[in-house]
């Protein structure tokens, strides 16, 4: 479900207690907010509360007296909590390869306003999409990869995020692994996109050795990155059923179309403040 451009988002979560539910609910009512759409979970084994709620103000709302009294209202519940202004568009840097796709249909989305952000930049290891994210008008970095001086290189790619205000770096099939101090400088917001028949397929051609396999799925899945290699929390996920009847460039075209379909899915929860990190894992409402 897309979100409506005149609605604030409010997200929480807390400890699994007695009230969280009507604590959030109770004070949107006495405040003359209109809850047009809300979604919970209470996470039984880690004995977490996350909530999700878009609402609409009233007349006269001031968002420093509502932050200020929500703070103190959720204190005895150990509540953690952020409100996202309506019309927000976080700035978004996309890192790529070669591959074009992912890249492509993103910019596409945010053309036509499917995806609310600003796409401030491209950086590549590669100069080949340059001409493409010139036509979108966006600033293109070519930072080329030295395999003996990886730090020097990705203190560019870091310098481009933090120059640009960036909130949100998506990896559109980007094929370097970053390093860990990188990792953790973006944990959170960082989100990768790769094929789903991994760990079973590593390496060169994933595809074919699929296809020699027999699969009979393919997919893709989308998840924020940290210091294990296409291990980090999932957000999303995708599959088709394939056959005997699919060739390796079959099995490769449909793969193209699952990860740009799964990766702006993901990021589309992300920018709506959909997902909430809990542990290694996650929960999106």
């Amino acid at each position: 479900m897309s979100r409506a451009p005149d609605t604030w988002i409010l997200t929480a979560d807390c400890p699994s207690v007695l009230g969280t539910v009507d604590a959030v609910t109770r004070y949107l009512f006495e405040q003359g907010c209109y809850v047009t759409e809300h979604h919970s979970f209470d996470d039984r084994l880690s004995g977490r509360f996350f909530i999700r709620v878009e609402f609409r103000q009233p007349d006269g709302f001031d968002e420093a007296s509502f932050r200020a009294g929500l703070a103190e209202r959720g204190e005895a519940f150990g509540m953690i909590f952020e409100l996202t202004a309506p019309n927000y568009r976080p700035k978004v840097v996309i890192m790529v390869s070669k591959a074009d796709h992912c890249l492509n249909d993103l910019l596409y989305r945010q053309r036509i306003n499917q995806l609310s952000m600003d796409v401030v930049a491209v950086v590549s290891n590669h100069p080949d999409l340059e001409p493409l994210a010139r036509w979108h008008e966006i600033p293109y970095y070519h930072f080329p990869l030295d395999p003996n001086d990886k730090p020097s290189q990705e203190a560019k790619v870091m310098k481009v995020i933090e120059d640009t205000g960036a909130e949100l770096v998506v990896l559109a099939r980007y094929m370097q692994v970053l390093s860990p101090e990188l990792c953790r400088k973006l944990d959170g917001r960082a989100i990768n996109i790769h094929h789903s028949l991994l760990p079973g397929f590593k390496g060169a051609k994933p595809y074919h050795q699929a296809y020699n396999k027999g699969v009979k799925l393919v997919g893709a899945t989308a998840h924020y990155i940290n210091n294990d290699l296409d291990e980090g929390p999932i957000i999303a996920q995708g599959v088709e059923v394939v056959d005997h009847s699919h060739y390796p460039e079959d099995l490769i075209a449909k793969g193209r179309d699952i990860e740009g379909l799964t990766l702006a899915r993901a990021v589309g929860y992300h920018i709506e403040r959909r997902v909430f990190l809990n542990a290694n894992r996650t929960v999106v409402l």
